[in-house]
């Protein structure tokens, strides 16, 4: 069965960026320390990266964030999403308004103009033909940002929260969580690193 989960990291203090986020400083000043894990050579912290990506049908993200991973500075052949772990998803972006040009035209990219419960369905839609094709069950993967994963919290779209929990006091920044509908989690997992405690919710 398709899941919708919520992947993201975020600092101790809840923020999923640095201050001062922008299309060439994605992750805000000092928001690299929040995704030390992704690059770590600890077999915990790889297997937790391999997981996540292989059970990824397809990928929803808000506008703000295909501008960081399209834009000159985002992502490339050794940063992209799970690059050099598994294939390449569906990408579905919720926007107001599609981009004129992609620069990563070898991404299966969607734009969904109507609202992010449609662009859940939309991508749910790409990783239960992409569970056909492969042979086994395939989720879908809200990456971010903060917004786009907190809205889909508070709207109910989200099955499972994955957190990667950096050891890092940002101060500020963009927050995960602001407010809105109380919200019951059950723990499934923790997974301690020196980079990160992987965390993983049911959300009721």
């Amino acid at each position: 069965m398709t899941r919708i989960i919520a992947d993201i990291s975020l600092s101790l203090d809840g923020f999923v960026t640095g201050p001062d986020p922008g299309p060439d400083n994605g992750l805000g000043t000092g928001g690299e320390a929040l995704h030390t894990w992704a690059f770590s050579d600890d077999p915990d912290d790889r297997r937790v990266l391999r997981e996540g990506t292989a059970r990824s049908g397809a990928v929803v993200l808000g506008r703000r964030l295909f501008d960081v991973v399209d834009g000159p500075c985002g992502w490339d052949d050794n940063t992209g999403y799970g690059a050099g772990e598994v294939g390449k998803p569906a990408f579905v972006v919720v926007t107001s308004s599609p981009p004129e040009a992609v620069r990563l035209t070898g991404l299966d990219w969607t734009f969904v103009t109507t609202g992010l419960p449609d662009a859940v369905a939309a991508a749910r839609e790409r990783a239960e033909a992409a569970s056909a094709d492969s042979g086994k069950d395939l989720d879908v993967v809200l990456m971010g940002g903060g917004a786009t994963i907190g809205s889909a919290l508070g709207a109910g779209l989200v099955d499972v929260l994955s957190l990667h929990l950096a050891p890092v006091v940002l101060g500020a920044g963009t927050p995960l969580f602001t407010g809105g509908a109380p919200r019951t989690l059950v723990q499934r997992s923790v997974t301690s690193t020196s980079t990160a405690t992987h965390l993983t919710y049911d959300v009721l």
